[in-house]
């Protein structure tokens, strides 16, 4: 393949792309030609360039991620790879070195990895437990400034339900914060003897403010965590309007397949954007020491398809005690989707789940292949799935408005600085 080094008109001759791209949702995958012209994908025309049937994507979506975590594990490994095990180190960790400094480093060495996969929009949670909130969230904006153009931030807080005695109060000064940074209202469920009641608050607290919402929820393999199905009912109850996203649920693999169902019924009246975070859920869940794991911990994306609910998957945690592995690079969340969630022979559908779905989910622009939209491609020799999902693709060439971007990754001893262990 050439380097993208000019800016006359080009076109792709024989790329393969998915059919639901390009609006043939009939199709698996087509071969079709693109033509590039301005920084944008033109109507037709350029100077040939013959591809072989390369697939192109349009740039990712990564709709769910932690980057204020993550790369502290070489400092704050999980001492036994338990959901338990990852909430008491980052604590630890969080309280004794996230400083300005070692957070926006460690973001920024995050985003260059994403950039340099392919990916253009990301979504990340901050950990906004007061006075961390006040730090993490001056270097998200900061960053988010100094990135635009290349990759669109949005920030989501974070705390435990059970973190705080009184929502409404004891979570406001947060939820200032996050409204003036413009936003989303985040929070982890667990069933807490009065989650409905802090549920209530909790989008009370949001509503006076305007702010979308985003929960963890249900990241466990215990069968009566059902905070999902209450947010899906006090959403019908309430009548509340601005979008809301949910991540994880993976109790619904475990639970009763009739009651799980008529929760999804719920989930799908209601409205509510499911994210699935596969490979973290697979790290975490069902681990017991010296027992073979018997769950995957995904959540049930076919059902959810089946209904209507807008699903979508996302890479959550890299390299932090929640997950110890990752790079923000969304193709390899995609294949390990595809083998943990059996996503081929399936919905050929599948592949909005990683561009429009997040986009819907988020309120981001939708990719798109079609003419007039940003020439933001990322091309790959493979030419079919099976040859896309059996190699790590690093010889891709991702473009960013018609331009071929450098795709070296950072050096994993940038960080080397930030990780001696605070005695």
């Amino acid at each position: 393949m050439r380097s993208w080094a000019d800016d006359r008109p080009v076109r792709l001759k024989n790329v393969t792309v998915p059919g639901c791209l390009i609006g043939q949702p009939e199709h698996d995958l087509v071969v079709t030609d693109i033509s590039i012209d301005g920084g944008r994908i033109a109507q037709r025309g350029g100077a040939d360039i013959e591809m072989n049937r390369a697939m192109v994507f349009p740039t990712f979506i990564d709709m769910h991620t932690h980057l204020d975590k993550g790369h502290i594990w070489p400092r704050a490994a999980n001492p036994d790879g338990t959901f338990q095990g990852a909430l008491d180190t980052v604590g630890a960790d969080r309280s004794d070195n996230w400083t300005d400094e070692d957070v926006r480093t460690r973001m920024e060495f995050s985003l260059k990895c994403a950039h340099a996969h392919g990916t253009s929009v990301i979504r990340t949670h901050l950990d906004s437990i007061a006075p961390q909130d006040e730090i993490s969230w001056q270097v998200f904006s900061d960053l988010r400034q100094k990135w635009a153009g290349r990759i669109e931030l949005q920030g989501s807080s974070l705390i435990g339900c059970e973190g705080v005695e009184n929502i409404a109060r004891d979570y406001a000064d947060t939820a200032d914060i996050v409204a003036a940074a413009g936003g989303v209202l985040g929070l982890v469920t667990y069933p807490v003897p009065d989650i409905r009641q802090r549920l209530l608050e909790f989008f009370i607290l949001a509503g006076e403010r305007n702010l979308e919402v985003d929960f963890h929820s249900d990241e466990t393999m215990d069968p009566n965590s059902e905070t999902l199905r209450m947010i899906a009912e006090i959403i019908l109850k309430t009548g509340w309007a601005k979008p809301v996203t949910v991540g994880h649920c993976c109790s619904l693999s475990t639970q009763d397949e009739a009651r799980a169902l008529d929760t999804l019924d719920l989930v799908a009246k209601a409205g509510i954007n499911i994210v699935s975070l596969p490979m973290c859920n697979l790290y975490l869940q069902d681990r017991h020491a010296g027992r073979t794991p018997r769950n995957r911990g995904i959540t049930l994306v076919h059902e959810m398809l089946d209904r209507g609910i807008n699903i979508s998957f996302a890479s959550d945690n890299t390299r932090d005690p929640f997950y110890a592995y990752g790079d923000l690079d969304m193709l390899e969340v995609m294949r390990q989707a595809t083998r943990i969630g059996h996503l081929d022979h399936s919905n050929l559908s599948w592949p909005e789940t990683f561009f429009n779905n997040p986009a819907k989910a988020c309120g981001f622009d939708a990719p798109s292949l079609k003419p007039g939209a940003p020439a933001d491609i990322v091309v790959f020799t493979a030419r079919t799935w099976t040859e896309l999902f059996s190699r790590p693709q690093s010889d891709r060439i991702v473009l960013r408005k018609g331009e071929q971007i450098d795709t070296t990754l950072p050096n994993y001893s940038d960080l080397d600085r930030l990780m001696e262990v605070t005695p």
